[in-house]
């Protein structure tokens, strides 16, 4: 007979590894949060001596049948989806606090607690990790030859050639960062995005203790989110975008529920505004440039896939401010800045003065305040105007811009002679 199992698929390791490598020998418990479907488990499994998944009804019913299971297992014990059995976090605290060795506990969660669910803090026994969709260096599509992380240190060092080219981009903006979609047919990868979207209307709302008694206007205000992808686009605009011709608006109230759930969701991920710890700046907006967490869903959401972005047929109406391919792309460029910054330790925010002066897309900050500052710009070839930002912050900030960058879709990494801001392929950009 022949054999009936399914393949185990090899696994790619992630940049949120090198974090485990460091934390976990050290560490009793900690804690993998992000959306379904990045990868949480396949990552966690790799390192487990033992599994309660609580996504089983079968492990569910054991630890109501023995509270003290999670501590007779053997370590490391992965707790996934500890948010379906919220007092499975309070049993491996208890455990931490009476002596569980390093290394004890792995808990993975794609939502926090349901509305009504208490659990007690973790502070000074946990350690968070945010896990996102692939990045681009994840996505092995090219080996990167410049470093965020030696950017941060000041690293001066940059060079590198790549074939990858505005194609290639676009496939990757619209194939997804879920690790089991981005290997289906672009067809079947477009109804399982479309079917992860209705998954959060119709489903995990009403999971999360919030059933949606508008699922169109859901949908309506999801998919004005999207097209304010990598904008500061107001709350208000969005919610307005998204019942144009209604009469019967949502309230801000029912409006201020989809964001917050989503955000639980780890579906929203939002760049907010950077306030120097330093007085070196005034007069800074501070309105957060809106993200969902992967740019496949917005590009879904606004019934776009890689042939019409390639055929310039996405309206430049779709997005507010500016055409839609270069947002999604800027949303890209975030997405994978956002893993290499969990994996350097950094913050993620974007600067705007009040007046739309000056912008810079990304401002990285390391911990003692200093910044690595980048700007997004889907070309190969930056005109000079697009460093006119980057040389104005460098005047403001000094010693405390560490580094610039352009990152485009060129070919070629290099630092221009001029000023020394860098230019970046994103293929090139790596951790």
């Amino acid at each position: 007979m022949a054999d009936q199992r399914v393949p185990v698929r090899p696994y790619r390791r992630r940049v949120v590894d090198d974090f485990l490598d460091d934390f976990q020998p050290e560490s009793p418990a900690i804690t993998i949060a992000g959306p379904k479907g990045v990868g949480k488990t396949a990552t966690a499994l790799r390192r487990a001596a033992s599994v309660m998944s609580f996504d089983l009804p079968a492990d569910r019913a054991r630890l109501d049948a023995d509270p003290t299971l999670l501590t007779a297992l053997d370590y490391p014990v992965l707790v996934d989806e500890w948010q379906r059995k919220p007092e499975s976090w309070d049993y491996v605290r208890r455990a931490v606090d009476a002596g569980a060795p390093a290394g004890a506990y792995l808990l993975t969660c794609s939502a926090t607690a349901p509305r009504g669910v208490t659990v007690h803090s973790g502070a000074g026994r946990f350690i968070d990790v945010r896990m996102r969709p692939l990045s681009f260096f994840e996505r092995d599509v090219e080996f990167p030859t410049v470093s965020m992380s030696a950017l941060l240190r000041g690293s001066s060092e940059i060079g590198g050639e790549t074939d990858v080219g505005l194609a290639e981009y676009v496939e990757e903006m619209t194939a997804s960062g879920f690790p089991d979609i981005r290997r289906l047919s672009p067809r079947v990868r477009r109804r399982r995005l479309e079917a992860y979207v209705d998954n959060i209307v119709q489903r995990e709302f009403a999971e999360h203790g919030y059933p949606v008694r508008r699922p169109a206007t859901l949908r309506a205000w999801l998919r004005a989110y999207a097209a304010a992808t990598s904008t500061t686009t107001s709350y208000n605009d969005i919610l307005d975008a998204a019942t144009a011709g209604e009469n019967d608006k949502p309230s801000r109230t029912t409006t201020t529920v989809y964001r917050d759930v989503l955000a639980q969701l780890w579906q929203l991920d939002p760049v907010e505004a950077w306030l120097p710890s330093r007085n070196h700046l005034d007069r800074l907006t501070q309105a957060p440039k809106h993200h969902l967490a992967d740019p496949a869903l917005a590009a879904v959401l606004l019934g776009l896939d890689a042939e019409q972005l390639m055929r310039g047929t996405a309206s430049a109406a779709d997005l507010r401010d500016g055409a839609v391919l270069g947002h999604l792309f800027e949303h890209l460029v975030t997405l994978s800045v956002l893993v290499y910054a969990e994996a350097a330790e950094a913050q993620v925010r974007h600067l705007r003065t009040k007046g739309g002066d000056h912008e810079v897309d990304l401002i990285v900050e390391r911990r003692d305040g200093r910044v690595l500052a980048l700007e997004v710009k889907l070309k190969a070839t930056p005109a000079e105007k697009d460093f006119r930002h980057l040389r104005w912050l460098k005047e403001q900030l000094g010693d405390d811009l560490v580094d610039a960058a352009v990152v485009t879709t060129g070919q070629h990494a290099y630092r221009r002679n001029q000023d020394g801001i860098a230019v970046v392929p994103l293929a090139l950009l790596g951790p």
